[in-house]
């Protein structure tokens, strides 16, 4: 393994931007930073939180709500899934996933590692790569840190995620060592292809690095060190949220951000709940993304700024009042609570969309917020009342 190489003799990640991230503002009273990513498609404001679209779109949400309702200014794409179907190929003939979806503004593809992983009954791991089967016929494939690197280029994402492996939360240390050690071999050979190539559509991407070591507090920071040093734009937080608890997680956060470089993006990987993004932004978390606000927007949870809700629940049956007071979305403008209740209760497919829109302009308004209370100086005082609000069951 090359894990233990000095500084000195390691390779650093190139074809980088003068200006990819710019740290405007931390906060007086905590760890939260509000700052600005520069892509070729578009600004970026941080704290920011990036709706899923594991297929090419965001489950149950068209584009005229990401771009005009929503107003989502980076969202995500699945190497695994996109590799599978509609295939490389076809991203390739069409220019990239921004093409094939119509999505304008900037993208960001994980590696496809976490989806890989939890395929444990049909996938075989090794230091070359992953063979895995997939999901959808069950034919064979197989993915290396170069092969990766290459599906990401096709695919054409702003910000492509280092390959590497995600271990369970309670993975035993010597599972933990052996999968850090491999996840940074993995990476060094990411950050060689990644070297070796170039954008296949004449427009920037970087390459973000991601920080694992499960709950131990000294393979994490062994391996913030040694992402560090590869001078990347920005910097991914993986291997959390994955069934450890809570406050195991934000010690984790804040034993990761102690090394990383302060002045360079930070992007905690599949988190989370409302209350997790506060925690996160506090301790000095730029970017995240989670399928919760759809997942559970299909099952009749909405998350807004006075707490959550179940929409199938008897209560809301005849309130008439907008779904939240301070939503910023149109379906918060035009339905009531009692009409969402109305549409699930019917299984009426509709209820899932404006669910789903829902809550996705929630978490982007809560991001939003976090921004304004941190430029103020004020971030420590908000949150502690917003946590109070958006953790309560309504």
């Amino acid at each position: 393994m090359t894990s233990h190489k000095n500084k000195a003799e390691r390779m650093v990640i190139e074809h980088k931007r003068d200006k990819f991230y710019q740290l405007l503002h931390t906060d007086a009273t905590s760890s939260a930073r509000a700052g600005i990513i520069e892509t070729d498609h578009g600004t970026i404001q941080t704290p920011i939180f990036m709706p899923v679209g594991t297929v090419g779109s965001v489950k149950g949400v068209g584009l005229h709500y990401l771009l005009e309702d929503i107003k989502a200014q980076i969202i995500l794409g699945n190497t695994y899934h996109l590799y599978l179907r509609p295939g490389i190929e076809t991203l390739k003939k069409v220019g990239g996933l921004h093409k094939f979806n119509g999505f304008s503004r900037p993208m960001l593809t994980d590696s496809g590692g976490f989806q890989v992983f939890s395929l444990s009954g049909i996938r075989k791991l090794s230091e070359a790569g992953c063979e895995f089967r997939s999901h959808i016929d069950g034919s064979k494939h197989f993915f290396s840190p170069e092969g990766v690197m290459d599906i990401e280029r096709a695919i054409g994402a702003d910000i492509m995620m280092a390959f590497d492996e995600c271990p369970p939360g309670d993975a035993p240390y010597d599972y933990a060592r052996k999968s850090l050690n491999l996840t940074h071999h993995w990476l060094e050979r990411c950050v060689k292809r990644f070297n070796e190539t170039a954008p296949l559509y004449h427009y920037h991407q970087t390459l973000f690095p991601i920080v694992q070591g499960c709950c131990y507090k000294d393979l994490r920071q062994e391996s913030a060190r040694f992402v560090a040093d590869l001078d990347a734009e920005g910097y991914a937080i993986g291997g959390l949220a994955v069934g450890e608890p809570t406050d195991v997680m934000y010690e984790m956060i804040e034993v990761v951000n102690d090394i990383l470089p302060t002045d360079k993006s930070r992007y905690l990987m599949g988190v989370g709940t409302p209350a997790n993004l506060l925690e996160a932004i506090e301790r000095g978390v730029d970017m995240f993304d989670c399928v919760m606000p759809t997942r559970n927007g299909r099952n009749a949870m909405l998350f807004t700024s006075e707490g959550i809700m179940n929409m199938r629940n008897a209560k809301w049956a005849n309130d008439f009042s907008p779904l939240d007071e301070f939503g910023t979305s149109e379906v918060d403008k035009i339905y009531s609570k009692a009409y969402v209740h109305h549409l699930f209760k019917a299984k009426e497919l509709l209820a899932m969309e404006i669910a789903s829109i829902h809550n996705l302009a929630f978490y982007l308004w809560l991001v939003s917020e976090a921004r304004k209370q941190i430029l103020a100086d004020n971030y420590a005082n908000w949150k502690k009342i917003m946590l109070e609000k958006v953790t309560r069951r309504l």
